[in-house]
Order: structure tokens, then C-alpha cells, then sequence
């Protein structure tokens, strides 16, 4: 049967179909979603490690930049039979549980790409150990909007993780600020984790008062960073290494060399008109995973810092 002109395979080897191949996503740039969905498939290899068996958050965009979008946690009406799901049960909501999409498959981000999910957002712990997280994260969220501030913030952040012995890895989140994340072994829970991450940023924003905050006010903020350890609590996601992101120029959350983190940096600069020259040079994560590091000598340092 010949396939009609609105719906188009990324490729032929591929079973997922996206509908309306041409819908433009990018206006300015001319970026549509069948762009999207070929840089997700091109992409794939670098981005499955992240986000194998993991739940996924939707952030939903059907128009792209030329509408608004919407979040969703139950697995959307038109994913393929037989997407990968977690139930989750909860304890005080009305509804008493969400089945979440789980990602690693190249077919189950492609089928979410033709139904409007731009960025990929990913818990901490995988399906199979929800409550015991394999990294350790840092959203740095510049109050000015200039990354050069979020740079300076996260090299802080760098030099108080070099003092309690842990390697951390730096990217760019795709908007204005930059994550850092420390891969550690699994184990500790969900709670212990964020407890770390919090008494980080705390001990880090009290030695430059000035340029960092922990308050999560916005109006108690006064221009300052915000040090945000939350997106390691239970339930809450990040962008992943890889994902493309629903700003202009579609920009891609990209790891980066520490050599790379200077106020000159312009996050949009990786995009995915652009990114596969990126992908041309060494990979500065590509041993994320090798460094499986415990947080037990890291709280005892920290009590010192």
C-alpha cells in the first residue's frame, strides 16, 4: 500500500512512521520534524546510554516553537504496541498510578518525536532501581540568562567536587544554564543522594555569596546563580546528554570538556543543523560510566569543606 504524502519512515528499516513529515518545528531555521526525528535516529548511539531503561517525563510540543507545550507522565494514546512502561503507584494522589514510558529504544524516541516530544527528560535511577540513582546532578540556573554566569557557577561547583575526590562531568542544559553530573555507584538512596547534592550547593553558594544562591525564591534570588540539587529527588528528571531542546535554533544539550566551560561559550552555537561536525572530535563523556564512584569518602569530606 503506498503510504500517503503526510506521513514519512525516518528510514525503511525503521517500523515507526512520522505523520506530517514537513510541519515545520524551527520557523527561522526551516528546521520540520522529520529533522527532528532523523537527528534523534543519526544520534541514537551516543544518546541510548543516557536513557536505557530509564522513565521518561514527556515535554510535548505538537507545534514545535510556534506553539505552547505541555507535560505529560502517562504513556501517551499512539505509542506502538508494546512500549516499554513503569507503574508507578501512588500514595496521596487521586489518580493511584502512572504507567510512564520507559526509553532505550530507537523506535519507542522516534514514536515520541512524531507526537511532539522535542527534548528526552530522564530520572536519575533506572526502571529496575528507581530509588537508587547512578548519578549525581547539578542544574545551574543563571538569573541573568547569560551563560558565561552559569560557567563560572559551575566551575565552583567543579573545584568544590575536585576537593571531595569526584570526577564531574560538565554540558550545556540547551537553554541558558549548564548541568554537572557525577557518576556514582548504585546504592545510596534516592534521599541520601539529594541530602548530598543539597549540602554541596549550600557549602558552595556560602564561599561566593555574591554571585550564587540556594534560594529557591525567585525574588530572593537578586541576580544571583541559582545552585538548583533538586532534580535529584524521587519523580524528578533532567535533560539528557543529547537531547535537543524546544528553544530557538534548536539547540542540543551538549557535553562538554571543562577546558570548554568559558563565559565565551554560546550554548546554541551545538544544534542540530550543526551537531554532527561535534560528533567529529573526541567525545568528552565517553567514560561517564567508567567512573562509577562512591559517595561514602565524599560525606566525610564534605563535613570539611
Amino acid at each position: 500500500m503506498k503510504r500517503p504524502k503526510s506521513a514519512r519512515r525516518v528510514h525503511e528499516s525503521l517500523s515507526v512512521v512520522i505523520s506530517h513529515p514537513d510541519k515545520v518545528f524551527w520557523p527561522e531555521e526551516g528546521y520540520t520534524k522529520l529533522d527532528l526525528a532523523n537527528f534523534y535516529e543519526t544520534i541514537f548511539p551516543k544518546l541510548s546510554p543516557y536513557m536505557e531503561d530509564r522513565i521518561l517525563s514527556l515535554e510535548r510540543c505538537p507545534e514545535g516553537m510556534l506553539g505552547d507545550c505541555f507535560y505529560q507522565k502517562e504513556i501517551p494514546k499512539g505509542m506502538p504496541a508494546g512500549t516499554p512502561t513503569k507503574r508507578i503507584s501512588h500514595v496521596t494522589d487521586e489518580k493511584r498510578f502512572t504507567d510512564y514510558v520507559v526509553g532505550g529504544s530507537l523506535d519507542t524516541q522516534l514514536a515520541l518525536v512524531n507526537l511532539g516530544c522535542i527534548a528526552v527528560h530522564i530520572m536519575g535511577g533506572r526502571a529496575t532501581s528507581l530509588r537508587q540513582p547512578d548519578w549525581v546532578s547539578f542544574d545551574i540556573d543563571p538569573e541573568s540568562g547569560e551563560f558565561g554566569d552559569a560557567a563560572r557557577a559551575g566551575l565552583h561547583i567543579k573545584e568544590a567536587l575536585d576537593a571531595l575526590k569526584l570526577v564531574s562531568f560538565a554540558k550545556t542544559s540547551g537553554g541558558r544554564g549548564m548541568h554537572v553530573m557525577v557518576p556514582i555507584h548504585n546504592g545510596p538512596d534516592t534521599d541520601d543522594v539529594l541530602l548530598f547534592a543539597e549540602s554541596v550547593v549550600a557549602r558552595v553558594a556560602a564561599a561566593h555569596p555574591a554571585e550564587l544562591t540556594v534560594e529557591h525564591s525567585v525574588a530572593a534570588r537578586h541576580g544571583r546563580v541559582y545552585l538548583d540539587p533538586f532534580r535529584n529527588g524521587f519523580g524528578q528528571t533532567i535533560v539528557a546528554p543529547f537531547s535537543v531542546r524546544h528553544r530557538a535554533k534548536a539547540p542540543v544539550s551538549t557535553p562538554l570538556d571543562w577546558s570548554e566551560v568559558k563565559a565565551t561559550l554560546v550554548p546554541s552555537d551545538f544544534n542540530i543543523g550543526n551537531f554532527m561536525k561535534r560528533l567529529q572530535r573526541a567525545e568528552p563523556w565517553k567514560d561517564f560510566f567508567v567512573h562509577r564512584q562512591s559517595l561514602d569518602e565524599a560525606t566525610r569530606l564534605l563535613k570539611n569543606l
